[in-house]
């Protein structure tokens, strides 16, 4: 059986990690070794960081959400509590969406939400 030369093989494994390093600093986008612990380091974050930004937008959109609410007088929870049991099925991107714009309708939304609370209280 003839003797196999891995010397191109090596050599485009090695290009591929070297392109994804494209734009580190230093010997870390120019050395194999280097670049390609910074290449799986750096898909450790990206996976990591996909999953965080999930939570990172939702508090956010909390956050947008109570603000707008408050100016109405309601805190965040009552506004929730409230849009559930007059059965808006709204998600939490929209309602920050609708408030962030200042969309006449998010003010109707708060103004439901006080009613239902306000007819449980009775």
């Amino acid at each position: 059986m003839a003797r196999v030369k891995r010397g191109t093989t090596v050599k485009q494994k090695h290009n591929k990690i070297l392109a994804r390093a494209k734009g580190y600093l230093g010997r870390h986008s120019t050395t194999y070794r280097a670049a390609r612990e910074k290449t799986e380091k750096a898909g450790q974050y990206a996976y990591r960081d996909r999953r965080a930004k999930k939570r990172d937008f939702r508090g956010l959109w909390i956050v947008r959400i109570n603000a707008a609410v408050r100016n109405a007088g309601m805190t965040y929870s009552q506004f929730m509590n409230g849009l559930k049991k007059a059965g808006v099925a709204l998600d939490r991107k929209v309602l920050a969406e609708m408030a962030y714009a200042g969309d006449e309708n998010f003010a109707k939304l708060v103004e439901v939400a006080k009613r239902f609370n306000n007819a449980e209280s009775k």
